[in-house]
């Protein structure tokens, strides 16, 4: 894939107060490159417990790369390609949820815990093209991965 038609990639996950977060940031590291930066941010819950935000953006193509490698490793990547018109919005974003528990043993699974948003790239900005633009640069590491 030559080009990457991704502004960047948004990785985000909560660590609660009764999870590790060594464990929680081992989950986000699943689908990020190598000694990549993770921001964290303490927040408190509604019942006073304490939650950290960890998050990192994506925006270097060779990262955005590596990033969507990781998602040829879903089991039913085909089926999220057919979804792409309900996981693209009107902002021009895709969004998946992935399994938080199944990151931390390095396996990649559609479900909760870990959210990830990728700006598309659309010129011009339109929904109908950042889906096309989204289902080729999928397609294209799903076919690499074969």
């Amino acid at each position: 894939m030559p080009s990457v038609p991704f502004h960047y990639v948004d990785l985000r996950t909560f660590c609660y107060a009764t999870e590790d977060e060594k464990r929680v940031e081992q989950a986000l590291r699943t689908f990020l490159p190598e000694e990549y930066e993770v921001e964290r941010v303490t927040n408190t819950g509604f019942h006073g417990d304490r939650i950290v935000v960890l998050s990192a953006r994506v925006d270097n193509a060779d990262d955005v790369r590596h990033v969507l490698s990781r998602l040829t490793d879903l089991p039913n990547i085909d089926a999220v390609i057919d979804q792409l018109e309900d996981r693209v919005d009107d902002n021009n974003s895709l969004f998946l949820r992935l399994d938080k528990q199944a990151a931390f043993r390095g396996e990649v699974r559609l479900g909760e815990g870990l959210t990830l948003r990728a700006k598309v790239e659309a010129y011009p900005a339109k929904r109908e093209k950042a889906v096309a633009n989204a289902r080729e640069a999928l397609e294209a590491v799903r076919d690499e991965a074969i």
